[in-house]
């Protein structure tokens, strides 16, 4: 249907006036003004001006099969017709629900074996810390209280997962914050083993019997552009949990259903964590759904009556969600998109090495459809871009002008489309990036 130009001035207006946009940028909202995007087919969106964009990032990593599915709009409409929503709480279930975790049970690795439904990766991640420390003192330990985590990773906006957040310009509105979290350097292929030295000792020195939980997503996520940990290193930190009796948390959600070309990046290092976290992907990016998954002696621990885990929302396990999410995870087995993940991964990486061309390229990154490239002023000596050349918003900006959705985080250029992408698909994003790195090293005079 055609907006006609009074509507869309209507609602750029209200946009601004009743709106507090999440992670507002107002210097692209002062330039721009309002982004309002009106439907989407497949890896396409479309704005109320009627433009078509290629969605490179599958609107946050979470429309993992497509936009508009017809699979998914059906089973949603199916759960409506007989039930549209009852709390999980205290002892009710739906049938969706149980459905969902019981899917769960069946493609999460090892034994993790049973799931705390929630809304969010962010509280998939807040609940996973609780869940450690309420099982902590089930076990005689109550003072298990700290948390590592890792500099430069990103486990959610609530209070617990900004604490466990690495990234000062998501923490430093609100301190103090929750104590007991300390930080441990990323982990980088070809580190020599500084990383996992660093955690280990890190560990010691803070005495283990005092430490609650080590969360960490097993590969980092758009923040910082993917980089893969050496090989021995998640293997490592398994042990190091196993050997001090540490719950080992891995955070999922950017990583989670298939993105890495396996269905779970852990896998890729056969590590299975205590308590993985889902969200963004996991339902498809329908209704809001988020998941701890743990293993079962864990959830063991929550059985007996007084021993209840002592956590809950209204809405989390959604029943109309977990009818979404069977039906997306159903379109992933049918299609074998894992398998193709993998595939159209391999494709990407060799089609964003030609960018090398450019030498402010400094790496091109990732695994499966999670690709990053990276730009530096020198990358020989490894010098960042000075804040006067903000180049990777003038690509990302480029790239919007010319129809393509492009997440920038700083000089770091972020590919994650959806799983269905096309090879023709990402023949386009790396001719689009091609010619936005040329304009941008000629608007910037860069030769």
């Amino acid at each position: 249907m055609t907006i006609s130009p009074d509507r869309i001035e209507e609602l750029n207006a209200l946009a601004l006036e009743h709106v507090i946009p999440h992670f507002a940028n107002n210097t692209m909202l002062s330039t721009t003004g309002p982004r309002i995007f009106d439907r989407g087919e497949g890896c396409y969106l479309y704005d109320i001006h009627g433009n078509r964009y290629l969605d490179t990032f599958a609107s946050l990593l979470t429309t993992i099969c497509g936009h508009h599915r017809s699979e998914v709009a059906q089973a949603i409409i199916e759960q409506l017709q007989r039930l549209e929503f009852f709390p999980n709480y205290e002892d009710a279930y739906t049938v969706p629900l149980i459905g969902l975790a019981h899917k769960l049970s069946q493609i999460t690795p090892g034994d993790l074996n049973a799931t705390f439904f929630v809304n969010s990766g962010s509280e998939a991640n807040e609940t996973a810390l609780k869940i450690a420390r309420q099982f902590h003192v089930h076990n005689g330990q109550p003072n298990r209280y700290k948390v590592i985590a890792r500099e430069a990773s990103y486990h959610g906006t609530t209070l617990g997962g900004v604490s466990a957040t690495g990234l000062n310009w998501f923490r430093e509105y609100f301190n103090p914050l929750i104590p007991g979290c300390l930080f441990a350097p990323p982990a980088r292929r070809n580190d020599g083993g500084a990383s996992l030295k660093a955690i280990v000792d890190l560990v010691e020195r803070e005495d283990p019997k005092t430490i609650s939980a080590i969360i960490m997503d097993p590969i980092p996520g758009s923040n910082t552009g993917y980089p893969l940990p050496p090989d021995d290193y998640l293997p490592a930190v398994r042990e190091l949990c196993d050997k001090h009796g540490i719950i080992l948390i891995f955070d999922e959600v950017q990583t989670g259903f298939g993105k890495t070309g396996k269905w779970f990046a852990c896998k890729h290092w056969n590590v299975v964590p205590d308590i993985i976290t889902l969200g963004k992907g996991f339902s498809g990016g329908y209704v809001p759904l988020g998941a701890a998954v743990v293993r079962k002696h864990i959830a063991d621990s929550f059985r007996a009556p007084g021993k209840e885990l002592r956590s809950g929302s209204t809405y989390g396990g959604h029943t109309i969600a977990c009818a979404a999410t069977l039906a997306n995870i159903g379109i992933i087995e049918r299609d074998h998109l894992v398998d193709r993940a993998r595939d159209m991964g391999e494709y990407a990486a060799s089609r964003l090495e030609s960018l090398h061309k450019h030498r402010i390229v400094a790496d091109c990154r990732g695994i499966g459809l999670l690709r990053a490239v990276e730009l530096m002023a020198d990358p020989k000596s490894r010098t960042p871009f000075p804040a006067h050349q903000p180049i990777g918003n003038f690509i990302r900006d480029w790239c919007y002008d010319h129809g393509m959705i492009l997440r920038a985080n700083g000089s770091i250029l972020v590919i994650a489309p959806a799983l269905v992408v096309t090879r023709e698909q990402i023949d386009t994003i790396v001719d689009y990036l091609d010619q936005a790195i040329a304009a941008a090293m000629k608007h910037f005079g860069i030769v």
